[in-house]
């Protein structure tokens, strides 16, 4: 058979070809004809969206389910075997399904008479308007018909803004940035536009700062079935099934009693959901997410401290550690190297470590089981389907 066979998926999407050659939208066991063009083969998918491959909310939706899985997972343990780690145990990956997707931040634009909403173009600042979307919770797509029809009241000519949605427990949170609420018709159309949609909550940014316009009660996120307040388009894991599998990977890891320590806790996603029934600190460097979890788990009556902390320039040391029976860390992209140094010196028996960045996991790992930790276990969770965004859970041992 001619042409080059197409053996692994690069890290930003590429297909790549036994001799290194990278081949944009090709999938696995795909053959490069010598003209450059792709021959199909048994894992190359069509796209179900009009908007693939422009639209740069997605890169891999000519990947069928086995490929995409596969992908997930050799992110992974790809960059762990660049820093020499590896784990005793690979589970197998989480996938969250297509229209799951419960929070996003989109851009839109008026151009005169039309307003357009979307994700950008791949490598580009033009904005595709989205018609469909196969990622997004269809309760959050249905609202941008109606938003566009309420931005040509509230959105400048040629200027942009930014459209940011989450779905919480009273249904659809709505944060619009830099937009212009001016005179009587522009606010009754603000008002309007909430009451219809039943949102949970709308609030403007004009540039000042936000200000909730529409809030019939207060909007809230549960967490262990702990209901803590929301903030406006504050961080939340993307999808609930990804959540819970990110919990369920982590709870299997704790020991059965013991206190527990949740570093860069946010609002609570894991404190809260392994919590019950044992102590919990809480340690975070934003002051309303921690606030927001406090007043949350005052009125559980656990056994619970949170602390304002800036784990970055002030980590939990050593001796504070090795207070708890196990340590659940949650860092942004950029990992937590000094909190991690700090661990790597403790004698905590078990450390669930969750990640959005499988780079700076490594990098992480390897500093701990360099300090005698072992990664037992790892779990990819691909959240964010169809694109390159892996998150992970990895069990560390003493």
């Amino acid at each position: 058979m001619t042409g080059d066979l197409i053996v692994r998926v690069a890290a930003k999407g590429d297909g790549v070809t036994a001799d290194g050659r990278h081949v944009a939208l090709a999938a696995p066991g795909d053959r490069i004809m010598p003209d450059g063009a792709v021959q199909r083969g048994p894992h190359h998918a069509d796209p179900p969206c009009i908007h693939f491959p422009a639209c740069g909310g997605c890169q891999l939706q000519h990947l069928d389910e086995d490929s995409y899985a596969a992908f997930v997972t050799a992110r992974v343990t790809g960059a762990l075997a660049g820093q020499g780690v590896e784990p005793r145990l690979l589970l197998q990956p989480h996938l969250s399904p297509p229209r799951t997707r419960r929070r996003a931040a989109l851009r839109a634009v008026r151009q005169g008479g039309r307003v357009v909403i979307g994700f950008a173009e791949q490598g580009s600042h033009s904005l595709i308007d989205l018609m469909m979307c196969e990622v997004l919770d269809p309760r959050l797509f249905a609202l941008l018909t109606p938003l566009r029809d309420l931005l040509k009241t509230i959105l400048p000519d040629k200027r942009a803004a930014h459209v940011k949605m989450s779905l919480v427990d009273q249904g659809v949170d709505l944060l619009l940035e830099g937009v212009g609420v001016e005179g009587l018709a522009a606010d009754e159309a603000v008002g309007d536009f909430a009451r219809v949609h039943r949102l949970a909550r709308l609030t403007i940014d004009e540039g000042d700062g936000p200000q909730t316009r529409w809030e019939p009660e207060g909007a809230t996120i549960r967490f262990g079935g702990v209901a803590v307040a929301f903030p406006p388009y504050a961080f939340l894991q993307a999808t609930p099934d990804g959540e819970a599998a990110l919990v369920e990977a982590a709870r299997a890891a704790m020991p059965e009693t013991g206190a527990v320590a949740d570093l860069f806790c946010g609002l609570g996603t894991f404190a809260l959901a392994l919590g019950e029934g044992r102590p919990v600190y809480a340690a975070e460097g934003s002051r309303d997410l921690l606030l927001s979890l406090k007043l949350a788990a005052n009125r559980t009556q656990r056994r619970f401290a949170a602390e304002h902390r800036d784990l970055f320039r002030r980590p939990l040391s050593p001796a504070e550690l090795d207070r708890f029976a196990a340590i659940v860390i949650d860092p942004p992209r950029a990992g937590a190297r000094e909190q991690v140094l700090q661990i790597a010196q403790s004698q905590v028996p078990v450390v669930a470590y969750i990640s959005c960045n499988p780079g700076s996991f490594a990098r992480d790992a390897a500093h701990l089981t360099s300090a005698g930790y072992r990664l037992e276990s790892v779990k990819p969770v691909g959240q964010f389907r169809w694109s390159t965004h892996v998150e992970l859970v990895g069990i560390f041992r003493r």
